[in-house]
């Protein structure tokens, strides 16, 4: 994917190496938050990581909103990655702009957090092993780019347009919020409890349709895509596949499933890169 000389946006608050991101495992988690790891990544943590599940799982859980935390430490400001980062996320707000403009709408873009081990949010406490996350609570996107090592490493899925496909699912997360999607699946499963997975397997495949979507149209606004970017994007849709996960954790459990089989992740990411559109990802309707 080139970059080169693309506007970065200034929506990027980076924290790694800010004083008191230590000291927050005791904080009681809260909120409700929606992101490509969750429970399984939580499984797959513990499983190859020895890592407590339950720290995974406390960006899900109940409580109260933690506190702001205090500045960074410079020196990330510059670096090819977070250069990488701030222009993808430029991108995806343009994208959204567009297609809120063609709603009649104003998009409020969200903040993306860059940290590194925990920090706070309102949400809870955001952990490394948790994976990138959403956190509706303070419209922000969380990531620990140690997930994207993993992403090469443990799951085989490498380049910088994986890495662009995860903000983009991220920022999906955003949409589904600002449009009020996710407040009708939070209204839905409190009224049947027996469908809080189905549906949010569906909110998951919109996002990863939502990323499709920003790959088509970025695709069109710029032509930046290279050879193998779109297979590095449905490789990493495959590799957080629930089936897969859950695979590589011991044992496939369907009824478990929060985030979609790798198949439909792969499937939702290409919808919304032939179509474009916003209803081309009603994921919502149909079987």
């Amino acid at each position: 994917m080139r970059t080169d000389g693309g506007s970065e946006s200034s929506n990027v608050e980076d924290r790694r190496g800010a004083s008191g991101a230590g000291g927050m495992m005791g904080g009681r988690v809260g909120g409700k938050g929606a992101g490509i790891g969750t429970i399984v990544i939580a499984m797959v943590a513990a499983y190859f990581f020895g890592i407590n599940p339950m720290t995974v799982l406390g960006v899900l859980g109940g409580g109260e909103p933690m506190p702001s935390q205090s500045a960074p430490v410079a020196g990330h400001a510059n670096d090819p990655q977070t250069r990488f980062i701030k222009v993808v996320l430029k991108e995806t707000e343009e994208v959204w702009e567009q297609v809120f403009r063609e709603q009649g709408k104003q998009y409020p873009a969200p903040k993306l957090v860059l940290f590194s081990g925990q920090t706070p949010t309102a949400c809870g406490t955001g952990d490394t092993a948790s994976g990138p996350f959403y956190c509706p609570g303070d419209q922000k996107v969380y990531i620990d780019l140690q997930f994207y090592q993993m992403l090469k490493d443990r799951f085989k899925a490498p380049g910088d347009f994986a890495q662009a496909y995860v903000i983009a699912h991220e920022v999906g997360h955003h949409v589904q919020n600002v449009l009020g999607v996710m407040d009708k699946v939070e209204q839905a499963k409190r009224k049947n409890p027996r469908s809080a997975n189905a549906l949010s397997v569906r909110l998951e495949l919109q996002a990863d349709c939502f990323a499709g979507l920003w790959a088509r149209r970025t695709q069109q606004a710029k032509n930046n895509l290279e050879a193998g970017d779109l297979q590095e994007a449905m490789a990493a849709a495959a590799a957080v596949g629930d089936d897969r996960l859950q695979s590589q954790a011991g044992t496939v459990r369907p009824e478990t499933f929060t985030h979609g089989t790798s198949e439909q992740r792969m499937q939702w990411f290409k919808r919304g890169f032939e179509g474009g559109k916003l209803a081309d990802c009603n994921t919502f309707a149909g079987a």
